[in-house]
């Protein structure tokens, strides 16, 4: 037996992982080369996009597609391992005091690199930065991020504090806020707060599309929120003929302007990834219009995400997380999560088993505290004379 939230949380935990590991094989490629790399659209697990992938890209000669995670669902992992550790909510100090300690000294399995060993090996050069400054540099937590290129980084592994806040967007983007300065700022950090919030409005009762998309324009700020309007926008106008591909380019012509890395995402502009107050991150506008552009179905949105090219690994993580859990365990297709989690020798239900426990022990905490606040407010206001 499973109570409703241990299911969903189960979608979003292996949701999640199976959009990184199907999107990792196309991640920085345009439609057009995964269409011709794999005779078609993608419609599953592929193998790498290059068969001399170790020497390929020598900077991340990472082992993608065959079913392996990357670094958006390992250090996913590692932020339910905190979780489930502390029972409580986090902030920039726990990211410090326990997150990053773990990038340099937990030993696992590592899918990419087809060996064990320590998680700073994999993650890349702006999740380092977190050892950098917080393990070896002992940065104030809270102001960390700064100076960091501005990306997803923080984004992609933010789902499980949409799980502890499940129902609660508005204290899930705050957590994902406070947590996300210890890594990122300016419009990466504002990502990583939307993304927890769509996550804990997709965990409410009766939660759909249109309900996780009007909280994520309610509580986003400026390039972040333009984008997310621009996209709602684009998706909304196309006619219901449109194809697969049509959904994509509406999607990346309405991120375009307020992305910096530019058309050539291996070679970024040279003005990308820094500060700003007008631009956004690419993913997660473009997970969001997946999700528009599907209605949330698991499997479009995912194959949309992957088929988008680009950094498709964590569109296709975060356009997942949120189908996941507005969908339940269900609509996560078993012949892929199955594959996924022996290709990369994790055990999804555990995860969610760990996750799920910890909500649950931070949302009775919750309760208690509400239950406090309610008595301390009816004191002060609720008429009571001296």
């Amino acid at each position: 037996m499973t109570t409703w939230l241990e299911d969903r949380v189960f979608a979003v935990v292996a949701g999640a992982a199976v959009g990184d590991a199907l999107g990792g094989a196309t991640e920085g490629y345009t439609p057009e080369a995964i269409e011709e790399r794999y005779g078609g659209r993608v419609t599953g697990i592929v193998p790498p996009f290059f068969a001399d992938w170790q020497t390929r890209r020598p900077i991340s000669p990472y082992h993608k597609g065959d079913g392996h995670v990357t670094d958006d669902t390992l250090m996913t992992q590692t932020l339910i391992e905190v979780y489930a550790d502390r029972r409580d909510h986090l902030d920039a100090f726990a990211m410090a005091e326990d997150f990053a300690p773990r990038l340099v000294s937990e030993v696992r399995w590592i899918p990419e690199l087809e060996r064990e060993t320590v998680l700073l090996n994999r993650i890349f050069l702006a999740e380092k930065w977190l050892v950098t400054r917080l393990v070896y540099g002992h940065i104030d937590p809270r102001e960390a991020g700064v100076g960091n290129i501005v990306n997803c980084g923080a984004a992609m592994y933010m789902a499980p504090v949409g799980v502890v806040n499940a129902g609660d967007p508005d204290a899930a983007y705050r957590e994902a806020i406070d947590m996300g300065g210890a890594h990122q700022s300016s419009y990466g950090r504002e990502a990583a707060g939307v993304f927890a919030a769509a996550v804990a409005a997709s965990l409410t009762r009766g939660a759909t599309t249109d309900t996780v998309v009007d909280t994520v324009l309610r509580l986003s700020h400026d390039g972040t929120h333009d984008a997310l309007v621009a996209v709602k926008e684009a998706v909304r106008a196309l006619p219901e003929t449109a194809s697969d591909a049509d959904i994509a380019r509406a999607i990346r012509n309405a991120v375009r302007t307020y992305d910096t890395v530019g058309e050539r995402y291996r070679e970024p502009a040279p003005d990308a990834r820094i500060p700003s107050r007008t631009k956004s991150i690419e993913e997660l506008p473009a997970a969001i219009g997946m999700l528009i552009a599907y209605d949330s179905d698991y499997r479009s949105a995912v194959l949309g995400a992957v088929n988008y090219g680009r950094d498709s690994d964590s569109i296709a993580s975060m356009a997942g997380a949120v189908a996941g859990a507005l969908g339940g365990s269900s609509v996560v297709p078993e012949e892929w999560s199955g594959t996924i989690a022996k290709a990369s020798r994790m055990d999804f239900h555990a995860s969610a088993r760990l996750l799920s426990s910890a909500a649950s022990d931070i949302l009775a905490r919750d309760r208690t505290k509400a239950s406090s606040t309610l008595e301390r407010i009816d004191l002060l206001v609720g008429g009571v004379t001296i």
